[in-house]
């Protein structure tokens, strides 16, 4: 990957920066999210992909030998727990190998969490305020 000295202004130019096996994966991963979220907006947050609505809901990444998703919840790891038992990564991190075919149904299902989880977070914020 080759970065640019001043960073990424869009996703479109992050995953240009791949082989064309991996940009394919990245633009997958892209396709499952917009899919979820069609109201969501893209950025670059620490120079990755990002889908943002009501708050950051997810990030993805490239790296050698797998595409990270990072789902921006710690609520996430315990809600997927099952289905998340197989994959390895971190506490807010999972890790998808490039060499296998990619979770659809469950990115479009972390996706889907998400979104929830942000629209209950800015509602009780409002309510808040308005209290």
């Amino acid at each position: 990957m080759e970065q640019q000295k001043g960073g990424f202004s869009s996703i479109d130019e992050y995953i240009a920066t791949f082989p064309e096996d991996i940009l394919a994966r990245l633009e997958e991963v892209r396709a499952i999210i917009k899919a979820a979220a069609p109201e969501a907006e893209e950025q670059i947050s620490y120079q990755m992909p990002t889908f943002a609505l009501n708050g950051k809901l997810v990030y993805f990444a490239a790296w050698k030998n797998h595409i990270g998703f990072y789902p921006a919840s710690s609520r996430v790891p315990e809600a997927f727990k099952d289905e998340l038992s197989g994959c390895k990564g971190t506490k807010g991190t999972i890790k998808f190998p490039i060499s296998e075919p990619l979770p659809v149904d469950l990115i479009s299902r972390i996706v889907q969490f998400r979104v929830a989880e942000n629209i209950n977070i800015a509602s009780a914020k409002a309510r808040k305020k308005d209290a």
